[in-house]
């Protein structure tokens, strides 16, 4: 269960051989900066696994969701930059996805095949869930308010998105309170690991490696488009899937190693709450950021495929998260329902969103 990705960071030298040489080469430059991001997010998960040793289970999953969310801002900012609203919003829906469905499905399917059955705190995993579904209802309603409203009176729905943003960050920062003051003894777990690692260690290679994801992301993000066409895919495929499945390396790599050692408490607060901060944190942060960079602001206006997907996973997750313990068959559900969704964004034409 521990095959290492180190090869691949071969690639990042040839990823950047590759953009400064031969800049025409879209294709292979986005294939390349994709295997080149994968280890390097295995490494970021693997440094704030070992600073998680630190800080206790309860912190250490919210680290690790912090850390191993790094890459898919950093993706979002450069798009953002480059005004790139559609590439944002859909690797957005697909991290959220691919956190609650794909993380957590291949992470409950692991552990589940080594364990019989693996219990987790229920008032805690109902509590992320309930944030997963005000993160719902902050994305149908904007989507909702566009369908229903005509005309000029649209021009209201960056204003709408901005007030929407504003209430989530509130409610994200009162979630960190909630979760690691005045009721942590709910999201403690077990208790971390024995730390391998100094804290100063695990915090520099942390550094280290967010500049390289930032380097290669912003690489990425420049050759997306061009690839997505040439190989036949759609671009909300590329950003749904296939850009929000590279970000999620850090998750993967982590929760699954934690789900194999039954700490499922850790486990699930990776992968549940990785969907919970991009939702609630990540999404509102880049609508205020693109009021400063960018050429435009972005708003919430997901399309109905997008918000349709994360309303049907934030459903099915709940349902699994609710009682407190989980099997392999569960996980299996999960990343069943995870394959359904991909192939729909694969033989979905190419969308366009509202303005």
């Amino acid at each position: 269960m521990k095959p290492s990705l180190d090869w691949l960071l071969v690639f990042v030298p040839i990823t950047l051989a590759l953009r400064y040489t031969q800049p025409e080469a879209q294709t292979w430059i986005f294939l390349s900066a994709c295997l080149a991001i994968l280890p390097l997010a295995g490494w970021l998960g693997h440094a704030t696994e070992h600073l998680a040793a630190h800080t206790g289970e309860g912190l250490g999953g919210l680290l690790n969701a912090t850390f191993g969310n790094a890459a898919e801002l950093i993706i979002a900012l450069a798009a953002l930059q480059k005004g790139m609203h559609d590439v944002v919003k859909a690797s957005l829906t697909g991290s959220i996805i691919g956190n609650v469905l794909l993380v957590l499905g291949a992470s409950i399917t692991a552990g589940g095949i080594k364990f019989k059955s693996q219990q987790f705190q229920p008032v805690a995993a109902r509590s992320q869930a309930t944030m997963l579904t005000l993160a719902a209802i902050a994305l149908v309603m904007p989507a909702a308010f566009h369908h229903m409203v005509q005309g000029p009176a649209r021009i209201r729905e960056n204003d709408l998105s901005l007030a929407i943003s504003v209430v989530l960050l509130a409610t994200y920062a009162l979630s960190l309170l909630f979760t690691l003051h005045t009721h942590k003894q709910l999201f403690g777990g077990e208790g971390g690991a024995e730390a391998e690692w100094s804290m100063g260690k695990a915090i520099g290679v942390l550094a280290f490696v967010t500049v390289l994801i930032a380097w290669m992301s912003e690489i990425l993000v420049g050759s997306v488009e061009h690839a997505a066409h040439s190989i036949g895919m759609t671009s909300a495929f590329v950003g749904v899937i296939v850009v929000a499945t590279i970000g999620n390396a850090a998750e993967h790599t982590t929760a699954i190693m934690a789900a194999r050692k039954n700490r499922m408490d850790l486990s699930l607060g990776i992968a549940v709450g990785s969907s919970v901060q991009i939702a609630v944190f990540v999404a509102p942060l880049l609508v205020l950021a693109s009021y400063f960079i960018g050429p435009a602001p972005m708003n919430l206006v997901f399309t109905p495929p997008e918000v349709l997907a994360v309303a049907l996973a934030v459903i099915i997750s709940g349902q699994i998260c609710g009682d407190g313990e989980s099997n392999w068959m569960e996980g299996v559900q999960l990343l069943a329902v995870y394959m359904i969704l991909a192939m729909v964004f694969y033989f979905l034409p190419e969308v366009v969103h509202a303005p």
